[in-house]
């Protein structure tokens, strides 16, 4: 399977990443953020614009493709698996904010990005996903310190 020099999937799993962001965002218009390392900040914000652009858009890739079935099968099943976790862990952390949860909120996006570059074969995504999984636990493990006395 090809998607052509446009992933409409990967567009789709972006966006249903970001509509809980965004209600986040809404609900919690004063927090701040409490990690004041700004090359981690900066570095977790570089890592996710990145991602984000590539997750829909080939750069440096000719086209977005698989090599056998099962790839296609474990790109779909995997990015849906991680995209529902993901969705149930937010439900359940904006009703009753924890460091685990929070945790898991941050390490499940690099997972989906991760999981797609390194099936797409698209190294740029694969690295941007590193990154940002580096520069996004880290913040978030520091925002997450007050959290039910867990993730110091």
């Amino acid at each position: 399977m090809k998607f052509g020099w446009i992933n409409g999937f990967g567009a789709g799993v972006v966006i249903l990443m970001l509509i809980p962001n965004i209600v986040y965002a809404v609900k919690n218009k004063g927090e701040q953020n409490l990690c004041t390392n700004r090359a981690m900040n900066i570095l977790e914000q570089i890592g996710r614009y990145a991602c984000i652009i590539l997750m829909w858009l080939p750069v440096l890739v000719w086209e977005f493709g698989f090599r056998s079935v099962f790839e296609t099968v474990l790109y779909f099943a995997g990015n849906g698996a991680l995209l529902l976790a993901y969705r149930i862990i937010f439900m359940r952390h904006l009703k009753h904010k924890t460091a685990g949860r929070a945790l898991a909120l941050a390490v499940l996006p690099a997972c989906i990005f991760l999981l797609s570059g390194l099936l797409l074969r698209h190294w740029l995504l694969v690295g941007f996903a590193v990154l940002f999984a580096a520069g996004h636990i880290y913040v978030t493990k520091k925002n997450a310190a007050g959290m039910d006395g867990g993730a110091k």
